[in-house]
Parts: structure tokens; sequence; C-alpha cells
């Protein structure tokens, strides 16, 4: 299934994220964002649990921001987690 997520706070504009059957991350593609880095979190989610990066992620700040887009991911997966 794939879900759509607007980030807040971020330079990232939108997050799709594609979940297999068991639950686990497919592929993750941000629109905007800093590239590299984003494409370097989205190999690293692939094939984790939600629970798994949800607890990697949540909570990392980026600058003086109070959120990054590892954390609007984490919030992403959480609001996922709850539908499925």
């Amino acid at each position: 299934m794939t879900y759509t997520y607007k980030p807040v706070g971020v330079c990232s504009q939108q997050i799709t994220i594609d979940i297999n059957d068991d639950k686990t991350i497919g592929d993750i593609k941000f629109l905007g964002g800093c590239n590299g880095n984003l494409k370097g979190i989205s190999a690293l989610a692939k094939g984790k649990t939600l629970d798994e990066v949800i607890g990697a992620l949540k909570g990392i700040q980026c600058g003086f921001k109070s959120t990054s887009c590892p954390d609007q991911l984490a919030k992403a997966l959480e609001k996922i987690n709850e539908k499925i």
C-alpha cells in the first residue's frame, strides 16, 4: 500500500511511502529536501518495520528547528501504523 504525507516545518514538501504486506517499509521517496541524505535514509529504512524506523528517527532535530525530515518520516510512519 502506498501512503503520502505532507511534512511540516522542513524543506521536504512530500513523503511517499510504500508499505509491504508484511508491514515492512518498501520504497520511500521525498519531494524536496537534501536529496543525498534523504536517499540514504530511505535506503536504510527499506525492509525494516515501522516501529524500528520510528524508534530510530523520532525526535531528531535539524539545526534550530524542532523537527527534521527524519522526524517527519517517523511522524508519517506513526500515522500509517494507526491505520494498519
